[in-house]
């Protein structure tokens, strides 16, 4: 007789147990599929690369470790195991002792401490590189102000305020300079660069050559408050002529604005139509489609008479609901500095910090009640009636 005792069912338990153990083998490899928009593992700057680099050192030292470690274990197990003498008496052998071994002492002694030097001298030679202030006399200074909950990007080079997208431009390095206006926060772009604290009255930086174009995600990483999940970023990386342009752009007036100046009035450019014509449709009741063709058959004219309305009636929204009390618009009197620099937002492909796609729906529903797309959002509800939201949103969007 075995001397183990048949338990009823136990085979059937061991067969669940595999099962459900191979099912979440199975999960928790499908976690490593991918894509990963945020992965420091694909890094596009030189910082990127060498926090990287230092990374997989590092792994390869710990799986070697592993692998000797796990290995002497195996070995112990399975060569040392307890073993019966015969199967009639039972008897066990008694396994033979090693009372020590001068050799292996030492070996399992200065191993370690060899395996930490050669961690500890790339982990602080990294560390002390990375950390320094940028030799660049050429880079790019951008300064950075955390806000519950949007990011503020300041271009003192070319006088250019903008918010939650940074544009750099590829192979020049970049330094930005981190503070915050309220709470600690933390500024992470994993592809980019590692992460460094935002904190209110002390300024850190970070610097780095982005070597890749594209466009990098990148977020808050120090819980800071209700929203914190919802306080995102976009670093732009473009090539130096596209950079160029983008400053250019972004250092004059919307192109709205300035035929408006020019003309001493609200004339709207041509390519705006198709814009005028979508919040024009928004706007009308059911049955209204004969007024739209007509309107539509009255040629470009009519249709920029309809966008000069929506945008001089938008910019009126504007100064009368308190908006410039906290956001600033180049060529207009809005000139306030507690919300995000609304000059160019139309061009942005985000809106409320990274968490909407900038459409007139998205925006429309962001002006209608902020705090119920981010929760303790300090933009209040404006209590604006269906037609002042589609107007205020039509106006905000062309301002490319």
């Amino acid at each position: 007789m075995n001397d183990a005792t048949y338990v009823p069912g136990a085979a059937r338990r061991r067969r669940v147990g595999a099962v459900a153990l191979a099912l979440s083998a199975l999960v928790l490899v499908s976690a490593c599929g991918g894509p990963f928009p945020q992965s420091a593992m694909d890094p596009a700057s030189d910082m990127a690369t060498r926090l990287q680099d230092l990374f997989a050192g590092i792994l390869w030292w710990a799986i070697g470790v592993f692998v000797i470690v796990e290995g002497a274990l195996l070995v112990g197990i399975f060569k040392y195991r307890d073993r019966r003498v015969g199967p009639a008496d039972g008897e066990r052998a008694e396994p033979r002792h090693m009372h020590g071994n001068t050799l292996l002492e030492l070996a399992w002694t200065l191993a370690p401490a060899l395996v930490l030097v050669f961690i500890a001298v790339p982990t602080m030679t990294t560390i002390w590189d990375v950390d320094r202030l940028t030799t660049d006399p050429d880079a790019l200074t951008i300064e950075v102000i955390g806000h519950q909950w949007w990011w503020e990007f300041r271009y003192p080079d070319y006088d250019l305020i903008t918010a939650n997208e940074a544009y750099i431009p590829e192979g020049r390095t970049v330094e930005f300079l981190l503070t915050s206006a309220d709470v600690i926060h933390s500024f992470w772009v994993p592809r980019l660069a590692g992460k460094r604290d935002v904190m209110p009255g002390h300024e850190t930086h970070l610097w780095f050559t982005a070597d890749s174009v594209g466009r990098f995600t990148g977020q808050c990483a120090e819980f800071c408050g209700l929203s914190h999940a919802l306080m995102k970023l976009e670093v732009v990386v473009a090539t130096p002529e596209d950079f160029a342009a983008w400053v250019e752009a972004q250092t004059q007036p919307s192109p709205v604005l300035q035929a408006a100046a020019e003309a001493d009035t609200i004339e709207a450019p041509q390519t705006r139509t198709e814009l005028a014509r979508e919040v024009v449709a928004d706007q009308e009741e059911p049955g209204g489609a004969a007024e739209a063709e007509a309107e539509e058959a009255a040629g470009p004219a009519a249709q920029d008479t309809d966008l000069a309305t929506i945008i001089e009636e938008g910019q009126q929204l504007l100064m009368t609901k308190g908006c410039i009390a906290c956001h600033r618009i180049q060529g207009t009197p809005a000139a306030g500095v507690l919300g995000p620099d609304l000059s160019h937002v139309g061009s942005r492909r985000t809106i409320a910090a990274g968490i909407l796609e900038n459409t007139t729906e998205n925006m429309i529903r962001w002006l209608r009640d902020p705090g119920e797309v981010k929760p303790g959002a300090l933009m209040p509800a404006l209590q604006l009636s269906e037609e002042e939201l589609r107007t205020l949103a039509a106006y905000l969007r062309s301002l490319e």
